[in-house]
């Protein structure tokens, strides 16, 4: 955290032509690099958000410790039905993620959804199978570096970006060669893939741009699109290596078998998949209630039980059962029934904010509605309250004014095979911080005093 910073910034924007000017440049620089997410800007705030190096530095240790924990869960889910069971995977899943991706890592690109306050740092979920944001956050690094402000700023900061497209071609390429068994022996051609007229149709393009300018061929399509003969999966022509998929698992059930061919050239093993069918293990976000339940400790290393002790919430799938919260044994449905103030319900594999149910905003009547929906869905999870991050930033508003104001900030640490290398943050004037229902990102620098 770093309030005398923000005071800093803040400061600066009172210069009225400062601020006017740096204003006029974001809107345009996001008009003309279309960070345009749902028809509105994806960057409506006339400041990033700024995390400290010492705090960084103890973030970066905290995910990657977290993250050797998740491995460990998908390598003991493989050969423990029971692990499958407690993450709620269904029998279709089940037969996805049994076709072996040909590459150890279970998610090679993952996002951690995170809250730092000044006294915790709390993870919220993590987004395992296809995270986005990736190149956005990119795109909007060199849009704010550009503003008359941030330079102005910088006179007393030192800013470090983090910029993560070059994670995530890397990311690709290991994978790849893992794949292959050997190093590749021409630049790999990549498919990104995904559904037709998504919101996130511009990520694509900055990624296909990054990937030709870097020396490898990419296209855009769907999977309708792609054909698999003769042991080779084609889209528009071009033979496909890699496919970067960003089409999710419950999006592709639907259609697979109208468009088999993604999942013909995966299981035969004639494409890379990044990531695979595999990260639905880890993408439930049952997979809290895994490293959370006392009986599955014996998984995890004394240091790897530390961090998930101190920064997992508590979390459970909702069943009638007895259960166990901090060493002492409970009724699980008396005791979300009860505690409402400091819970909150979720669909085990959803997102947007869909479905979820925040108990310190229900009345008791919509709180039991809401259980015995749950309950009735057999797929929810409750999760113990987490401390939340509030900031206030200068937020534009459709008539071009600046509007300072209170923010939910949701920091979302972004893994390259287990290593942190990049970061951009969620705000919200709601309880719910996601793009999808209306937040905004903006992005995250590193900094110090100079």
């Amino acid at each position: 955290m770093f309030p005398e910073a923000v005071a800093r910034y803040h400061d600066l924007l009172q210069n009225e032509t400062l601020a006017e000017t740096s204003r006029a440049m974001l809107a345009e620089g996001l008009e003309r690099a279309k960070l345009i997410f749902g028809g509105r800007p994806l960057s409506p705030y006339l400041r990033p958000h700024f995390v400290s190096e010492s705090d960084f530095t103890r973030i970066k240790t905290i995910c990657e410790t977290v993250w050797s924990a998740i491995q460990k869960v998908k390598d003991a889910a493989i050969v423990d039905d029971s692990i499958i069971n407690d993450l709620g995977l269904t029998e279709v899943e089940r037969e996805l993620i049994a076709i072996d991706p040909g590459y150890s890592a279970v998610s090679p690109t993952a996002r951690l959804d995170s809250f730092l306050t000044p006294s915790a740092y709390s993870f919220v979920e993590l987004n395992g199978e296809s995270p986005a944001g990736i190149a956005y956050a990119d795109a909007a690094y060199e849009i704010f570096s550009s503003l008359p402000v941030m330079r102005e700023f910088a006179k007393n900061y030192n800013l470090r970006a983090l910029f993560g497209r070059q994670y995530l071609l890397q990311v690709l390429l290991t994978s790849y060669e893992e794949f292959l068994g050997h190093p590749a022996p021409r630049p790999p051609r990549i498919a990104i893939v995904d559904l037709k007229g998504l919101p996130t149709q511009k990520e694509f393009e900055l990624f296909k741009e990054y990937f030709e300018e870097n020396g490898h061929p990419a296209l855009i399509c769907a999977p309708e699109e792609l054909e698999y003969k003769n042991r080779r999966l084609t889209a528009h022509g071009l033979e496909i290596d890699i496919v970067y998929k960003r089409l999710l698992v419950n999006e592709y059930l639907p259609i697979i078998k109208e468009y088999p061919a993604l999942l013909e050239a995966y299981r035969a093993h004639d494409v890379c998949m990044v990531n695979s069918f595999r990260s639905k293990l880890i993408h439930k976000k049952a997979l809290f209630a895994v490293l959370t339940d006392g009986r599955r400790s014996p998984l995890f290393s004394n240091a790897e039980l530390n961090v998930i002790g101190q920064h997992v919430p508590w979390t459970r799938v909702v069943r009638d059962e007895k259960s166990d919260y901090k060493g002492q044994q409970i009724d699980l449905l008396e005791y979300i029934l009860k505690n409402n103030d400091r819970l909150v319900l979720k669909p085990n594999d959803d997102y947007g904010g869909h479905g979820i149910t925040i108990g310190w905003n229900s009345t008791p009547e919509g709180w039991q509605k809401a259980l015995n929906e749950a309950l009735v869905d057999g797929d929810y999870l409750v999760q113990e309250r987490v401390p939340t991050a509030r900031e206030t930033f200068p937020a534009l508003t459709p008539d071009g004014k600046i509007h300072f104001a209170e923010q939910l900030v949701d920091l979302d640490p972004l893994l390259f095979n287990g290593k942190l290398g990049s970061a951009f943050t969620r705000l919200s004037f709601t309880e719910l911080a996601n793009v999808t229902s209306g937040g905004g990102m903006v992005p995250t620098y590193i900094i110090s005093k100079k």
